[in-house]
């Protein structure tokens, strides 16, 4: 498996080629694409790990869930037996 670290390297290398701008344009294009590849590989595994992380906390704080909440307490109205006029 490929560690971050790794992928980092290879980020690094590939913008440093840009960087010179001694490459052909062809290979200019291919590098510009293996950079944007990796920074939207590392922003997944970012946000991979934050949902673990939030997912682990969430397990630690069972009242942090949905909770459904019912009012015993409710006032019953009385039902009028025939329709209410509606004021003109």
């Amino acid at each position: 498996m490929i560690e971050r670290r790794d992928l980092e390297r290879v980020r690094d290398w590939a913008h440093q080629q840009l960087a010179a701008g001694q490459e052909p344009p062809w290979a200019w294009y291919q590098h510009m694409k293996l950079r944007e590849t990796l920074d939207a590989i590392l922003s997944s595994m970012d946000r991979a790990i934050q949902l673990e992380t939030a997912a682990a906390e969430a397990e630690d704080r069972p009242e942090a869930g949905i909770r459904l909440v019912v009012d015993n307490a409710q006032q019953a109205r009385p039902r009028p037996s025939r329709p209410v006029p509606l004021p003109n």
